[in-house]
Order: structure tokens, then C-alpha cells, then sequence
């Protein structure tokens, strides 16, 4: 691993980068093919989820950089175990895997709390969008930031991270939420 020293600024930077754009592609890709449309408007969801054709669901992905953020915050003050470890990814994976989703302080569907708290049905779709999105993050921000060096990745992450905005932007204009 390499020996840079990792600053807060730089991995709040590529932390919000790196959520923002895959929290897109996942749940474009979930969108499109784990029918949320309809899964979305069924009773047991319809009274608390906003509806997929909702303003505010096409202006999800402007919100995701406040998240990002927070992560990289969260991230900073163990960096050394996340980024200097061979598999510091996997930790990564594993700690919003066992916070963020299985053990919420809240209620949140397909946590233990939401298990026992909710009527909630539990639903596959749920672990595999979210599952695969904190790996996906985990991962690319693992090797993003122990290779400084890979100019390329930081241009492609760039890219896909101001498409991502301007594509939500347009998408909130078109809908009138603006």
C-alpha cells in the first residue's frame, strides 16, 4: 500500500465522487430491472416510499455528495486500517454492510430493527441494490485512493460524477420541481 499520506480533503473528495456515482448506476440499473415502479406503489410501501416518477426521486442523485461526504468523514479518522491494509476495501464493505444496513439504529427495511419492528415484507431487491452499491463503493474507493498515481481512474470518476449531476439536474427541470 502506498505511504502518502492520505488527507481529509482528498478522501472527502473521492468519497463523494465515488458514492455519488455509484449510488447512480446501482439504482439505475435497479430501476430498470427490479421493477421498483411497481414494487414501489404495492400497499406495504406505497403509504412511505415516494413513487418513482416523484420530482424528488429524479433529484435523489444531487443529494447523494451530503452522503459522500459523511462517509469520507467517517472514513478519515480510520483510514489506516481502510487504506493501508491489502484488503482494507473488504473492511470497508463490511463496516457499512454491518451499520449501515443490517444494524441501523432505525427501523429501516431489511435491517435486524426493521425485521423486528416493521411489517415490512423483506426483499431481495433491497440487499442486492444496496449490497452490491456499498461494494461497488468500497472497492472503487479503495483502489482510487491507494493509487494516486492512476490519473485515468480520477478522470473517468469525474466524468461519470458530472454527467450523474447534470443528467439528475435536467431531470428535475424537465419535471417542474424547479
Amino acid at each position: 500500500m502506498p505511504e502518502k499520506e492520505i488527507k481529509l480533503f482528498g478522501l472527502t473528495i473521492k468519497a463523494i465522487v465515488v458514492h455519488t456515482v455509484t449510488y447512480m448506476i446501482v439504482g439505475l440499473f435497479a430501476f430498470l430491472f427490479l421493477n421498483y415502479s411497481e414494487g414501489f406503489a404495492s400497499p406495504e410501501l406505497a403509504c412511505w416510499m415516494r413513487q418513482t416518477n416523484d420530482p424528488m426521486v429524479t433529484a435523489g442523485p444531487l443529494f447523494q455528495p451530503v452522503r459522500g461526504a459523511i462517509f469520507g468523514l467517517a472514513f478519515f479518522p480510520i483510514r489506516d486500517v481502510l487504506f493501508r491494509k491489502k484488503y482494507g476495501w473488504l473492511i470497508t464493505w463490511w463496516l457499512l454492510v454491518a451499520l449501515g444496513i443490517l444494524s441501523t439504529f432505525g427501523p429501516a427495511p431489511g435491517s435486524v430493527e426493521g425485521l423486528v419492528y416493521t411489517i415490512l415484507p423483506v426483499s431481495y431487491t433491497t440487499y442486492l441494490e444496496i449490497g452490491v452499491q456499498s461494494f461497488l463503493l468500497s472497492f472503487l474507493l479503495f483502489v482510487w485512493v491507494t493509487n494516486p498515481e492512476k490519473k485515468w481512474l480520477s478522470w473517468v470518476l469525474g466524468i461519470l460524477f458530472g454527467i450523474t449531476l447534470f443528467l439528475s439536474t435536467m431531470g428535475v427541470i424537465t419535471s417542474g420541481l424547479i
